[in-house]
């Protein structure tokens, strides 16, 4: 497998691969050992993109036409190419992104589960047939697809996230450009070439791989362009929401989060400890959905502690190639600086630092992080509020359930958050008066296949994706009304 990397790659437009036109390139380092080079990828510009964006509008035509079972196959027989490949995969994911080789597994087997359910809403883009006020008039709705797609990835989860955008607009009958984050383009590649080998029309789906500023925006504001479809930063998102809004086009954006974990009037705390801790640390805590922040019981909060500190010392930190890993490095130098920062910002506010908090020398000069828990947080601090995206985790005690709900409440953003209770009332009160897209019940953030994944406040704008509501971006609605004679 080493002998493969790094691995070059290329834009792929109208069904060809292709360099970008100014010829540039950049290289992606492994985050666990940034002497290695992965990945050698084209840094594309303005013109790669609007030639993109035209190859997707000239296909158009006739994939919009094609049967939706024949759309579907394409997609079950990616899926089979994603099977068939997936120990390859994983390796490059787990080589440019950092996670380990059995959580890019994980990412891989959720992808095929969510691709085979899509592939199936191909032929479910039903409509209504509804009655008329008037004699000898039928009146239906039908879904049609919108045009050209632009979905824009992020590099946490990157063959699951692009695929949440790509698999529902050609299945239902939109053509797609791919921007993947410049990170992980690898996988992004990896995921054009599948769609190849499963018999895709060329210019169906194009790929562009480059800066936000020389890819992402030309592509958000192109007037060809009909739907943008953004998972990333809220700051990014806001700024993709205003360009569309002047287009009078629609968004589907999932953004930030600080996901709170409620513990109140539960009796098993290591058991809630135990959901949340892989919550909270898989992919070394960047996720969207991770658990950020744990809401508890006062007098819950030293066995909270207690048991955190165990599992955190548990983790083997190291390279995701290696099998005895549990941990692998954050993405990146900077990204590694700013959860250092954050660190000493919550101690500097006053909260009391009890597990982790320092950067971990290796030989290899890796990108490694402690997984990180700081208890006596106020909710005002700045790490109870913002979105560290790392192993970092805060403990904040309350005195009662109402303001255990106000202080989960008590953020910009709305994604997920967990509850764990014996109280049915509580239960019941905390899915009515939180303010998250996603609600877990005794459980962790783990979301499932063909459930509608979203969230709510500065999380998320559009409809949710996954499931039955992706089609609610996916297509527009047409009214038919139509008279007898």
């Amino acid at each position: 497998m080493e002998n493969l990397f790094p691995i070059k790659i290329e834009n792929y437009i109208d069904g060809k691969w292709v360099p970008s036109t100014n010829l540039k390139t950049y290289q992606r380092e492994n985050p666990a050992n940034p002497e290695e080079i992965v990945i050698i990828a084209p840094n594309s510009t303005e013109q790669d993109t609007n030639n993109a964006v035209e190859a997707a509008q000239a296909a158009f035509t006739e994939w919009s036409r094609t049967p939706a079972p024949k759309r579907a196959d394409v997609l079950y027989r990616f899926a089979e190419q994603l099977h068939a490949e997936r120990e390859l995969i994983a390796q490059i994911i787990t080589k440019e992104q950092g996670k380990p080789l059995n959580e890019a597994l994980g990412e891989i087997n959720k992808t095929i589960s969510e691709i085979r359910f899509t592939a199936g809403e191909a032929t479910r883009l039903d409509g209504q047939t509804l009655p008329s006020e008037r004699q000898g008039i039928e009146i239906k709705t039908k879904r049609v697809p919108k045009g050209v797609i632009a979905a824009i990835s992020p590099w946490n989860f990157p063959i699951v996230t692009p695929l949440r955008k790509i698999a529902p607009a050609l299945a239902a009958g939109n053509t797609v450009v791919f921007k993947p984050a410049s990170i992980t383009a690898g996988t992004g590649a990896k995921i054009v070439e599948l769609f190849e080998r499963a018999g895709l029309p060329k210019g169906v789906l194009n790929l562009v791989i480059g800066s936000g500023r020389e890819v992402g925006t030309p592509l958000s504001v192109h007037p060809l362009v009909k739907g943008v479809t953004f998972t990333g930063s809220t700051g990014v998102g806001s700024t993709i929401y205003r360009r569309a809004a002047e287009k009078l086009i629609p968004v589907q954006l999932e953004m930030g989060g600080k996901n709170a974990g409620v513990i109140y009037d539960y009796n098993d705390i290591k058991g809630a400890v135990d959901q949340i801790t892989s919550a909270a640390f898989a992919a070394t805590g960047q996720r969207c959905t991770s658990i950020s922040r744990i809401v508890v019981q006062r007098s819950a909060v030293d066995d909270v502690v207690s048991y955190l500190k165990d599992k955190c010392a548990a983790y083997v930190i190291g390279d995701g190639m290696d099998p005895e890993t549990t941990l692998g490095p954050v993405v990146s130098k900077d990204h590694l600086e700013t959860i250092d920062e954050y660190v000493q910002i919550g101690v500097k506010e006053g909260a009391r630092l009890v597990q982790g908090g320092k950067r971990i020398e290796s030989q290899t000069n890796g990108y490694f992080f402690e997984p990180t828990v700081f208890t006596d947080v106020s909710p005002d601090m700045r790490i109870a509020k913002e979105e560290i995206f790392g192993p970092v985790l805060t403990i904040t005690p309350v005195d009662s359930f109402e303001e255990a709900i106000q202080i989960a409440n008590d953020v910009e953003y709305g994604l997920a958050s967990s509850c764990f209770t014996n109280s049915m009332e509580y239960a019941e009160q905390f899915v009515n008066q939180v303010q998250t897209g996603m609600i877990h019940i005794n459980n962790g953030t783990i979301s499932e296949s063909h459930v509608p994944f979203g969230g709510l406040k500065n999380s998320a704008v559009g409809a949710y994706s996954i499931g039955v509501t992706a089609k609610d971006f996916f297509t527009d609605l047409k009214v038919v009304y139509s008279a007898s004679k």
